[in-house]
């Protein structure tokens, strides 16, 4: 079974469970480890959103910044604001109950994106990484994506192994969130992520798919993010040579499919329309007693 959640964004409450939501990825970003390029122009950026929304996203997700591994952050927030704006602005404009997702790290980034018009704030680093992040959180009161990371992504290729990955992923996850909630976001605002990919290499990833259920116990929404990731990809090998990020969609949707059913409520995806029908499949599995 799913836990049902009512996620407070600030202007709207949204229903998780029920049915799995999807969150269409859009990023501005030049170097992107699968669509890096193709819509750092902002209208083209919009006009992928709209296409992603037509074909049935629940939320869009737009970065900014490419945490891919081996990336060294360095984009600033003053180009972070000038690649993502245009875009948010452009969608809200266009569909103006659109939800959107930032996906950033940086405080700056995310209260001028919320006065543009994001409902959630999507932290691949927990609100760890920007000390202004969690009272900027607590004061906008949209919604929130913690995320789980092990070190960052420069660092990834030298981490030591973490022992029990499942184990590991939860009890940070339990503190980082705790911590936002003592920072002053509530509770109700909050949503998990474990990161799949982010400093987990690629055996730890398969661990932390089928013990997903576990992170129930949390308490929180769960949102998983597997889209085009390289473990897919390797996986899904011929000839010793890993598949690309767009031969790997098939793969992707067989691990969104074992997802939905051990809890997640949102799946973060490149590719919405199968991401939607394989998961409308997957609720009729949930919802048969």
């Amino acid at each position: 079974m799913r836990a049902v959640f009512q996620w407070s964004l600030g202007t709207r409450t949204l229903e998780l469970g029920k049915r799995t939501l999807i969150m269409g990825i859009v990023n501005v970003t030049p170097d992107s480890f699968s669509d890096g390029g193709l819509y750092l122009d902002s209208e083209k950026a919009i006009e992928r959103a709209l296409q992603l929304l037509d074909e049935g996203a629940d939320m869009i997700d737009v970065g900014g910044e490419s945490t891919r591994p081996g990336a060294k952050i360095a984009v600033s927030v003053e180009e972070e604001l000038r690649r993502v704006l245009p875009v948010i602005t452009g969608i809200r404009k266009l569909r103006p109950d659109a939800l959107i997702s930032i996906d950033t790290y940086k405080a700056g980034v995310a209260r001028a994106a919320a006065a543009a018009g994001a409902g959630i704030v999507n932290d691949v680093s927990a609100l760890r990484w920007d000390p202004l992040m969690p009272r900027t959180i607590a004061e906008l009161k949209c919604g929130a994506v913690l995320m789980h990371m092990r070190g960052r992504p420069e660092e990834w290729r030298t981490l030591p192994p973490p022992g029990d990955i499942v184990l590991l992923v939860k009890r940070e996850l339990r503190d980082w969130a705790e911590a936002a909630v003592l920072a002053g976001v509530r509770r109700e605002r909050i949503a998990l992520d474990p990161g799949f990919g982010f400093g987990k290499n690629f055996e730890q990833n398969y661990p932390l798919m089928a013990h997903f259920q576990e992170l129930q116990s949390l308490g929180f929404p769960l949102l998983a993010g597997t889209s085009r990731k390289s473990f897919l990809g390797r996986t899904l090998a011929k000839d010793g040579k890993d598949a690309a990020p767009a031969d790997r969609l098939y793969g992707n949707l067989a691990a969104h499919t074992a997802l939905i059913l051990k809890g997640a409520h949102i799946l973060r995806t490149h590719d919405v329309k199968p991401a939607v029908e394989a998961a409308r499949v997957a609720d009729a599995i949930l919802q048969t007693h």
